[in-house]
């Protein structure tokens, strides 16, 4: 058996900018992507060999919706309570029956990744610790509710104080955690992270592998390789691959009359409720000081600089904010490649001709 990904009654537009570089199901919200989660959660499971298991690309399986999965025979299917369905054991025997549910989580808008974020690291955290060796803590780390706090053996972490008391605190090997840090559950450290000195974290947060963060954090994501590495406040927010936030960049999360937040996903708006930060899709990066607008959307590749607060949408590979420029395809990619190196990688092949098909599209979605 094999797990099949499906798209196809999703609206990819209610998840830009981050469906404009992956496909949803590999959109990282809690501590593993969906489509890990889906694999971790299944595994060695019975099913036969011939069929594939077809999943609705933005469903994050609860504890219900996974035992119902493992439950389902050929031909059977799961649905929510309205009949769409979100999972289907493929069959060419005629459907047996529609197994209902309502214990799952639906990414459908690209604000739900952080407002899903709490529940979906307490759901990613038994699977997480699954053939992994528990560090003991130093002696100078500071714990409130160890038994909901897992230090993967190869982590490193000295003079930090974890208060897991309102949720799970998982901290991947690899991951670097310098003194004076405040970190509060539920949150994420993935693997090759750099938390640096005196930052604050509230949750419910992802720091995703290889990211280095400073300042100021709450209730954010950050996917992976990605900087905000500086005094600053990011909050309400998802920030994706290959990003850098500039020292003293801080984002709006709440209208000063405390009214909803209209969000505009490429060329619609919708209310995303009462808090939303910012939006952020993958090789973007803001100036020093940056002022990002409440429920600001930035496109992919673009670089973020200008007086005042940002508008609400930036488009992809823009060139400052003020008097917008469209930036130039060969100085994006030489940039973007200049940012992976700093971290020992480059652009591949995949990512130029994803980046160069953003670059020329009218519609900028995947």
């Amino acid at each position: 058996m094999k797990i099949v990904f499906s798209s196809e009654n999703i609206e990819l537009s209610k998840l830009y900018p981050f469906c404009l570089t992956r496909r949803p199901e590999e959109i990282r919200v809690g501590i593993f992507s969906i489509r890990e989660k889906w694999l971790l959660a299944l595994d060695g499971e019975g099913f036969l060999e011939e069929d594939d298991l077809i999943v609705t690309a933005n469903i994050i399986p609860g504890g219900d919706l996974i035992a119902k999965a493992k439950d389902l025979k050929p031909g059977e299917r799961i649905c929510d309570e309205i009949g769409n369905i979100l999972v289907q054991y493929a069959s060419d025997k005629t459907i047996a029956k529609n197994i209902v549910t309502d214990n799952f989580l639906r990414i459908e808008f690209s604000w739900n990744i952080f407002q899903y974020n709490a529940k979906a690291i307490e759901w990613d955290f038994d699977l997480a610790k699954r053939g992994r060796l528990k560090a003991t803590p130093h002696d100078h780390v500071l714990i409130s509710n160890e038994g909901h706090v897992f230090i993967e053996e190869g982590a490193v972490l000295k003079h930090v104080i974890i208060n897991a008391d309102d949720g799970s605190v998982f901290i991947e090997k690899g991951a670097l955690v310098m003194e004076g840090a405040l970190l509060r559950g539920p949150l994420y450290i993935g693997a090759g992270a750099v938390v640096k000195m005196g930052t604050k974290i509230y949750g419910a947060s992802t720091i995703g592998p290889g990211c280095t963060v400073g300042g100021e954090i709450k209730n954010a994501v950050l996917f992976e390789n990605s900087n905000k590495a500086h005094d600053g406040y990011l909050g309400d927010s998802v920030i994706g691959a290959w990003c850098n936030l500039g020292g003293g960049t801080s984002n709006s999360n709440l209208k000063n009359t405390a009214g909803d937040i209209t969000v505009h996903l490429h060329d619609k708006q919708f209310i995303a409720g009462k808090k939303c930060g910012v939006l952020m899709g993958d090789f973007s990066r803001t100036a020093i000081n940056t002022s990002i607008n409440t429920g600001a959307v930035i496109g992919v590749g673009a670089n973020v600089f200008g007086s005042g607060l940002t508008p609400k949408h930036i488009p992809s590979f823009s060139w400052g904010f003020c008097d917008v420029v469209k930036y130039k395809l060969d100085k994006a990619l030489r940039d973007a490649d200049a940012w992976k190196r700093f971290k020992g990688q480059s652009l591949t092949a995949q990512e130029i001709e994803t980046l160069t098909n953003i670059y020329k599209s009218k519609t900028e979605i995947k």
